[in-house]
């Protein structure tokens, strides 16, 4: 075979293993757990969170929910044993995403690019300082579309993390399947 060929060959042999990967694997056992007692104490964790800075935002007269807070219930109620769950994702991951966001729209305001920058900055910051929490893109993107300002990092970011995670810390482990955290660091 001329080299020609193999290189054409082996190209394609790329494509073919670049397209089988859409494919995915086979679906493993769910991750959140179905026992009846770890749903209750899901619910109550979530709803007591956000009740909790609901009713701060509503006595103070101060932005405390943010939409990303939803997501980290999720994570932190209902998944609390994954690695994205845990008090140092959940606050940094939050915070980090924050300060890039609002550093993106005070030096770039709101364009169609500066969302999709500062979003992007604050996953690769995560990534770099393994705090990764997913909810996190979407509080640097909020800040962005919002035009967030310095106060925004504190409150409701930070304060409102640390709010979910001490409330994890009694709730998640009125549960004796539950062990929360798994670590802090």
């Amino acid at each position: 075979m001329s080299e020609s060929v193999v290189v054409q060959k082996e190209k394609k042999n790329r494509i073919i293993r670049y397209f089988r990967k859409f494919k995915g694997f086979k679906r493993e056992a769910p991750f959140v757990s179905p026992v009846p007692i770890d749903i209750i104490v899901t619910f109550i964790g979530s709803f007591l969170a956000l009740a909790f800075l609901g009713l701060l935002a509503f006595i103070y007269q101060k932005p405390m929910l943010v939409a990303p807070f939803g997501a980290t219930a999720v994570l932190v109620y209902g998944a609390p044993d994954g690695p994205l769950s845990q008090p140092r994702n959940v606050i940094l991951g939050h915070t980090f995403s924050a300060l890039i966001g609002v550093l993106t729209y005070q030096l770039f305001g709101l364009t169609w690019w500066s969302v999709a920058l500062g979003t992007s900055l604050a996953i690769m910051v995560m990534l770099l300082t393994k705090t990764t929490h997913p909810p996190g893109g979407a509080t640097a993107l909020f800040a962005i579309l919002s035009g967030a300002g310095p106060m925004y990092i504190l409150t409701p970011i930070l304060f409102g993390a640390v709010i979910m995670v001490i409330i994890a810390l009694f709730v998640n482990n009125l549960s004796p399947n539950r062990n929360y955290p798994r670590y802090w660091f």
